[in-house]
């Protein structure tokens, strides 16, 4: 939508913009992770195989995926848009174990990439 600075039309926005999160957190399935030291570190660990076998991000069914980085900061992307930003890290340094005991394997992405 074009900018203006009238206040009775940034309204009309605004509300177009609450109801499209409404629908999403009513009707929309999301899978919630939450990070707390993401912030801290950059990045954030997107599992995709646990104990030899597809998990996460690679088995989800959920239409969105919801990153908690902190009390006042949540992250909420399409899953198909994050299956195509983490593809283009498998094989590369960013491919890592992580996890419990390190038995999951997944993409340490940057949280520029999300943002």
């Amino acid at each position: 939508m074009k900018y203006n600075s009238d206040f009775k039309y940034d309204l009309k926005v605004g509300q177009v913009g609450e109801k499209y999160l409404a629908n999403i957190l009513e009707n929309e399935t999301i899978e919630v992770k939450t990070d707390y030291k993401a912030l801290e570190t950059g990045n954030i660990f997107i599992e995709y195989f646990s104990r030899g076998k597809p998990s996460g991000l690679a088995t989800s069914t959920s239409k969105w995926y919801a990153f908690i980085i902190s009390n006042d900061n949540i992250i909420l992307i399409k899953t198909d848009k994050l299956k195509d930003i983490c593809r283009k890290y498998f094989w590369s340094d960013r491919d890592v174990k992580g996890g419990d005991n390190n038995t999951s394997q997944g993409i340490l992405l940057p949280l520029n990439e999300i943002i």
